[in-house]
């Protein structure tokens, strides 16, 4: 691995708790979220993380083991991608049970912080297209159709897609973007 920085600590909390309760650092409240903003708002925070991708100095972390916004928009555009096959999953499947994905080692295998940000910027784009599309056409018999986490957490389509835009919204506040 080419200069990998210092990996910041695993985050192994458990976050469905933000389904139940607005989170405290970024502010976000899934109760607040009608099914039908999904994609609106999914476009809106890529839209923002975008910006902070292309930003000056994007690369630089602000500190030592915390995520620049280029490792921050790498994440971010693999969790469309993640959450996108997880909706599909549970859109086509029966009570489907999701792959574990442990974003710390994508991180590293795939060296974000070496990421060209004008490339991560685009796929953050393509990818949050397709997974705001995706949920722009769930249909109304789909909402609550479940899938499970791989450590036994159960979603519906419906709590997947709020659960999915706190992500978004929290790294938004991470790179201290606006996410209005």
């Amino acid at each position: 691995m080419e200069n990998a920085p210092v990996t910041p600590a695993p985050d192994d909390k458990d976050w469905t708790w933000v389904l139940d309760r607005p989170c405290p650092d970024c502010g976000f409240d899934a109760a607040a979220v009608e099914r039908g903003e999904l994609a609106a708002l999914t476009r809106h925070a890529v839209a923002g993380l975008q910006s902070a991708v292309l930003a000056d100095e994007a690369a630089v972390r602000p500190a030592d083991d915390v995520w620049s916004p280029l490792e921050y928009g790498c994440h971010v555009r693999d969790v469309c991608v993640i959450f996108g096959t997880r909706l599909s999953l549970m859109r086509g499947t029966t009570n489907p049970t999701f792959a574990n994905w442990d974003q710390d080692k994508t991180a590293l295998e795939n060296e974000y912080w070496t990421q060209d940000p004008a490339t991560v910027a685009a796929e953050l784009g393509i990818e949050g297209e397709r997974i705001a599309d995706a949920f722009a056409d769930v249909r109304d018999d789909e909402w609550d159709r479940p899938g499970v986490r791989s450590n036994g957490s159960t979603f519906t389509v419906d709590t997947l897609g709020r659960y999915f835009l706190h992500d978004l919204r929290h790294h938004l506040h991470d790179v201290g973007a606006a996410a209005q």
